[in-house]
């Protein structure tokens, strides 16, 4: 006998979880990610990772219209992936133009882009 008030009793919570998700208004799962996204308490942060380098090496450029490339050594990643090649024409924060020296310790930052895709 004790076997089925438990059985009954479990019976009683799915029914009160299931009253309480039908109270809620129903909507479509497209108008919840829309309301999601219009959420500005809630501003999503683009996936990124920072990583430390040091300049490996400069690289001269071929032409002179094309500027020269800085290669740096980045720490962590597998050893396919540690030689990254930038440009070494630089912003710093004044606006000033600045250019990469060899052994120069730098922290690069990657940024994931949202890409839409459409299934």
């Amino acid at each position: 006998m004790l076997y089925k008030k438990v059985r009954k009793e479990r019976g009683n919570a799915t029914y009160a979880s299931i009253k309480k998700e039908m109270a809620k208004p129903r909507m479509a799962k497209s108008a919840r990610i829309a309301e999601l996204n219009q959420d500005t308490a809630r501003i999503p942060e683009q996936p990124s990772t920072t990583m430390h380098g040091i300049v490996d090496k400069i690289i001269p450029s071929t032409r002179p219209s094309q500027s020269e490339k800085a290669q740096i050594a980045v720490d962590g990643p597998d050893q396919q992936y540690r030689g990254l090649r930038i440009e070494n024409t630089l912003t710093d924060e004044r606006g000033d133009e600045v250019r990469l020296k060899k052994g120069a310790h730098v922290e690069v930052t990657v940024t994931a882009k949202e890409v839409n895709s459409q299934r």
